[in-house]
């Protein structure tokens, strides 16, 4: 946990230098002031590991003019037959650019994930996926949306964090032990980043984000998930696995206020 804190800070030091050092957070950054700020990030977050291009191991998909910069739908697919022990999901032009990083568990299908992110400023945005081998493969999306990072949660703070830990789980399609299964999770959390200002006090809201995300099945492990500032307000993550049969999936999230919520899913439900 401690390298992982660190790693995250590493990365929002370089997005803040680059917003205060030359490399202007505006759209119409082009494309050399892109290449060289991903050109940092890799050196922060993958310090001297070359990344490698190939679509058969990695997609990523986003919209490219967002409809709403505070809730950007991205898809992650890794179709190929590499077995894949993690995934990064970076937004070079966030203040904290490493978003997600998601560790697979032996109950995983790893093979495809969904989330919705905030977005500040038109950017690249670049999903990585890391082999058993230790291996990385990245895939590239170039999005336009802005403002997402400080868009407001909801009216006010307190409505935004009425039910405060709350989750659902419903599963896509139907049931059958041994085989592949996706799962929606919902988590009420406003994810609230201190870039937001309240409408009604017009004081900017503290800071009170999840951190992490922990997905068990009959106590193994499905996923963990490292996430930052950028994960939007209820967040909402699709996700696969593979049930061996009917059990219980338990969901543990863990915020910046050292706040801990668990919810314990049968699966499949009634």
């Amino acid at each position: 946990m401690g390298s992982v804190r660190h790693l995250l800070l590493a990365v929002l030091w370089v997005g803040m230098a680059q917003l205060g050092a030359g490399s202007p957070a505006y759209a119409d950054d082009d494309e050399a002031a892109r290449a060289s700020r991903w050109k940092d990030l890799q050196q922060a977050i993958f310090p001297g590991r070359p990344l490698k291009e190939e679509s058969g191991v990695i997609q990523l998909d986003a919209p490219p003019r967002a409809l709403d910069a505070a809730l950007v739908p991205i898809t992650i697919e890794m179709p190929g037959g590499k077995p894949v022990k993690g995934v990064y999901l970076v937004i070079d032009g966030n203040p904290s650019p490493l978003a997600a990083h998601f560790t697979f568990g032996p109950k995983a299908d790893p093979r495809s994930l969904k989330l919705r992110v905030r977005v500040d400023q038109y950017t690249n945005m670049h999903a990585i996926a890391e082999t058993q081998e230790g291996q990385l493969f990245v895939a590239t999306k170039f999005v336009k949306a802005a403002g997402g990072c400080s868009a407001p949660a909801g009216a006010d703070d307190t409505a935004a964090l009425q039910d405060l830990g709350r989750m659902k789980l419903h599963l896509i399609g139907d049931f059958t032990a041994g085989k592949p299964e996706q799962a929606v999770l919902m988590v009420r959390h406003p994810n609230f980043n201190g870039m937001q200002m309240n409408q009604i006090t017009r004081y900017y809201t503290p800071p009170r984000f999840i951190r992490t995300i922990d997905a068990t099945y009959e106590g193994g492990s499905i996923f963990h998930l490292d996430s930052d500032i950028s994960l939007s307000t209820d967040p909402v993550i699709t996700f696969g696995f593979v049930p061996q049969g009917k059990g219980q999936m338990k969901v543990v999230v863990r915020d910046s206020k050292n706040a801990t919520f668990d919810h314990s899913f049968d699966v499949p439900g009634a």
